[in-house]
């Protein structure tokens, strides 16, 4: 094994030999490879860190499954093992709220780091987790939680924390992406392509989280708060998922030069209609929001498809940056999990902290309805004169400005698709629901956001 390196610490707690303790709650997928990660690159971690990186213990269910390390090492007793004495950094991978908030708060109070990945967590309980990592100046480290190896936490937090983030969109699940860029290269509809990816692998037993945007909705909770430096929570976000979409949906988004996405947006927009602006004095408002959208072909985001995930940041003075990459799996979570070890043990030999809870702006959340968007609407519809007339009307008497309106087919198969330019999502909803009642449509066959455009 090769010598560490010693390095002068006046204020360092820990020699080059004097090895930090790790411990991992949970051996999923996620863990299991940081386990491992662990074992064989020992040698390199140590030379990065400074320190030896001793794994002291790895909390499971069962013991009574052979996970291919010494069995002294595997505990049911978690509760004791984020407080021994020999635990310096503990690594939450079991996700779920309980027990695993018990557990950090329990390692933050006792002066332990923790790097977590869980991302259903942090968007409700980032505040109190934070507040016990300050208390007892420890570290809380999340970038796995948001995109898997994808590194765009770290940005945030100290990269562009010298800048203006204006605009994070991105797509930041990959059984939803799967779903909908399968439906989209094959024609199939939205359960045949459920099913495909729940057999390959990508889409879990139950797949609400996934399909009802609960995933992408707690992780654009985690990035506007800190992109915003606003204390965000999951129920913060407007939510929509994608079992709604049908193959009819991604053709019609094809005939005009789109496709459809599960977009999670958290962007600044305009204060309420008769409150001052921040010219005045008052406040902007931020909109966070997770739902399928059309986008054109010719945005970044168009083209990231299978699993894997993409985010767009829009900042003042670095302007437009784009990170890609694969956004869930077990090697790639525990790459992002290890980076944050790395820090984390650093801090430790160094005796530093990392850059803690940001929430001085205190931003108000805009409701969805408040929040300008544009809408292409599919409309099947009676054949024959003044139809166009009396739809064109509903949206003029609703204040929203029609940008495109094609006619499709005849007869029975009658179909008007329009897309509007950029209005409040009230007074489109509320124009949809009166196009609905007029005798000369029959269906609103489908309603989908339209972004990514410069209208």
């Amino acid at each position: 094994m090769t010598e560490a390196v010693s390095v002068a610490r006046p204020n360092g707690a820990f020699g080059s030999d004097h090895p930090i303790g790790v411990v991992v709650l949970g051996m999923g997928n996620v863990g299991t490879e940081v386990v491992r990660i662990l074992r064989d690159n020992a040698d390199d971690l140590r030379q990065r860190v400074g320190a030896p990186l001793a794994l002291r213990g790895v909390a499971v269910r069962r013991l009574d499954v052979d996970r291919g390390i010494p069995a002294e090492l595997l505990t049911t007793d978690a509760e004791s093992l984020v407080t021994r004495p020999d635990v310096d950094l503990v690594i939450e991978v079991m996700g779920g709220i309980d027990p695993a908030r018990s557990l950090i708060t329990a390692a933050l109070n006792a002066g332990k780091s923790v790097v977590t990945a869980n991302k259903a967590l942090l968007a409700d309980y980032t505040g109190e987790l934070a507040a016990a990592a300050e208390r007892s100046r420890a570290d809380l480290y999340f970038e796995a939680a948001v995109a898997g190896a994808i590194p765009v936490v770290r940005p945030l937090i100290q990269s562009l924390s010298g800048d203006r983030v204006n605009r994070v969109v991105g797509i930041v699940n990959g059984t939803t992406n799967f779903i909908l860029s399968a439906m989209d290269e094959t024609g199939a509809d939205y359960a045949e392509t459920l099913a495909e990816a729940t057999r390959l692998g990508y889409a879990e037993a139950d797949p609400t989280a996934d399909v009802e945007g609960y995933d992408a909705a707690a992780k654009a909770a985690i990035l506007a708060s800190l992109a915003f430096h606003t204390r965000v929570t999951a129920a913060d976000v407007y939510r929509e998922g994608i079992s709604r979409i049908s193959a009819e949906d991604l053709e019609t988004a094809a005939a005009v030069g789109c496709t459809v996405k599960l977009l999670a947006i958290c962007e600044r927009v305009p204060a309420g209609p008769g409150e001052p602006g921040p010219k005045e004095g008052g406040k902007e408002r931020i909109s966070v929001r997770v739902y399928p959208a059309l986008i054109p072909r010719k945005h970044p985001l168009s083209s990231v498809n299978g699993a894997f995930n993409a985010i767009v940041v829009e900042a003042d003075n670095a302007g437009r940056l784009m990170f890609y990459g694969q956004g869930a799996g077990g090697a790639p979570t525990a790459a992002a999990v290890m980076g944050d070890l790395v820090m984390a043990a650093r801090n430790k030999f160094y005796s530093g902290r990392a850059p803690g809870e940001s929430v001085y702006a205190e931003l108000p959340i805009a409701p969805i309805g408040d929040t300008p968007t544009r809408y292409h609407v599919n409309l099947q519809v009676a054949d024959r004169i003044g139809v166009l007339q009396a739809v064109a009307g509903e949206f003029a008497k609703h204040g929203v400005s029609i940008s495109t309106v094609r006619q499709e087919g005849h007869g029975a198969g009658a179909r008007l698709v329009v897309v509007t330019h950029h209005a409040e999502e009230s007074a489109l909803a509320d124009t949809v629901a009166a196009l609905a009642e007029l005798e000369s449509v029959t269906s609103v066959t489908s309603v989908l956001r339209l972004e990514g455009t410069e209208e």
